[in-house]
């Protein structure tokens, strides 16, 4: 089985949104593990609290659904490459992003874009605003999908919409970018213990354990997939399942399935 330290070979810098919390949070920490020399930078708002002696972490305090401040996160990043890492492969990891939940436009249309400006617009401007060093160094760009990214999902219908674009977008995107030196991988995890529920107005334990995974487990998938050099990895074989059969049932039967789901298991979760 390819190991993590496989696919972090001849990277020197990893670019990272949302490394606050969660997911972010345990690419950092498992990535600095395997390669203690490597350059983190982080853009997301609030600094990560990792305790690691010795992290070269630079964080770039960004709102990243304000294009702007994401503009002016690229000009810090590129100085933290030009200073921290001048050389070697860049690894990009579009991670940031939330969902909101319950039936459209409920919770306002305002949060609705919000959730769009971070989940895709920011990642397609970093992307860009990367690539040309990217090309010019090598990498991989890894952007964090989701499961329901393989079906239309009922009360997370625009989250499961922004999901479903990121993933064909990269793979798409892996496929321009062939001979390049740059790859990309889309990451699909199912249910995961990060603060998603929190912000998307749901309480803990929306989905049964049995389906559920730790963010370290995530990222452990996610770096054997890039050693493996796949473009999507849907993370734990209970959710590979669900996604193989969300992809080839007809799309209306799906999302009836889907949402008599949510509503019957999960509407009594939502907080007052």
């Amino acid at each position: 089985m390819p190991t993590p330290e496989a696919a972090l070979k001849n990277f020197s810098a990893a670019v990272i949104t949302g490394g606050s919390s969660g997911i972010g949070k345990s690419f950092i920490e498992l990535i600095a593990k395997f390669r203690p020399d490597m350059a983190f930078c982080n853009l997301s708002r609030r600094k990560p609290d990792i305790n690691i002696p010795q992290l070269n972490l630079r964080h770039i305090a960004c709102d990243l659904s304000d294009s702007e401040q994401v503009e002016r996160g690229l000009a810090g990043v590129a100085d933290f490459l030009a200073t921290a890492a001048p050389t070697g492969r860049i690894l990009l990891i579009n991670n940031s992003g939330f969902g909101v939940y319950g039936k459209f436009p409920e919770g306002g249309i305002a949060q609705q874009l919000e959730m769009v400006d971070l989940n895709v617009r920011a990642v397609l401007q970093l992307t860009a605003g990367l690539l040309p060093a990217m090309k010019a160094r090598g990498g991989v760009v890894v952007t964090v999908a989701s499961l329901a990214a393989f079906q239309p999902v009922p009360f997370l219908a625009a989250y499961s919409a922004t999901k479903s674009f990121v993933l064909h977008w990269s793979v798409a995107l892996d496929e321009e970018l062939r001979g390049t030196g740059v790859r990309t991988l889309a990451v699909c995890p199912g249910p995961t213990s990060t603060d998603f529920s929190k912000r998307a107005g749901v309480k803990e334990g929306l989905a049964p354990d049995a389906f559920s995974q730790t963010s370290e487990e995530v990222v452990l998938a996610s770096l054997r997939a890039m050693a493996s050099g796949k473009s999507v990895v849907v993370t734990g074989w209970k959710n590979k399942l669900l996604a193989a059969v969300g992809s080839r049932l007809p799309k209306a039967m799906v999302s009836r399935i889907a949402g008599r789901s949510l509503a019957r298991f999960r509407m009594s979760q939502v907080k007052p």
